[in-house]
């Protein structure tokens, strides 16, 4: 686990990952066995409709106790209230943003959860590659132009508290290149 916590810049394990669009809740499950394993940290999942269903499916895991679920839009100011209310003073944090992803929504995502990631830490966009693959004819059109790709560029424009951490870059197969956005002020 050291390489684990050495490679995403820590020196200490994660205490708070926020995630956005946790839909039927698999990549939920997965970062809590994460955690798990560092004996630590709490997940929490924004979806804009969370399925009685999959709720139920959540609920009943062995490790729901490390998974806050909140039903709201992500870009509500009342969602994020609700997450500041449950985000310890002093938490480390990764946001994981995975909703929506047109260009505007991602912006807005983009400027209302970088407050909660650390010195060192990440926002993590995915699906940066959208515009590429609707260029190529793999997805909408809608999405040329109009993309995560395009928010994390207009993002970092204003924002130099975030750079784009190229090491992760060397995965060269990846849904999210550029992605990685490291906080280092």
């Amino acid at each position: 686990m050291h390489n684990v916590r050495k490679g995403m810049g820590f020196n200490n394990p994660t205490d708070i990952i926020i995630e956005t669009d946790a839909a039927h809740g698999g990549s939920l499950i997965y970062y809590t066995s994460l955690l798990e394993l560092l004996g630590k940290g709490k997940i929490i999942g924004v979806d804009i409709e969370i399925r009685e269903h999959n709720r139920k499916v959540i609920e009943r895991h062995p490790m729901f106790k490390r998974i806050e679920l909140i039903e709201g839009s992500s870009t509500s100011e009342e969602i994020i209230k609700k997450i500041r209310k449950i985000v310890p003073k002093d938490s480390k944090v990764i946001v994981c943003l995975d909703s929506n992803h047109t260009k505007d929504h991602v912006l807005k995502e983009l400027q209302l959860y970088h407050g909660f990631v650390n010195l060192r830490s990440y926002i993590v966009v995915f699906d940066t590659n959208t515009s590429k693959l609707a260029e190529l004819g793999a997805c909408d059109e809608m999405y040329i132009n109009n993309s995560p790709k395009e928010a994390v560029e207009d993002f970092l424009k204003v924002n130099d508290n975030f750079e784009m951490d190229k090491h992760y870059n060397k995965l060269y197969i990846s849904y999210s290149p550029n992605g990685y956005l490291k906080r280092i002020k």
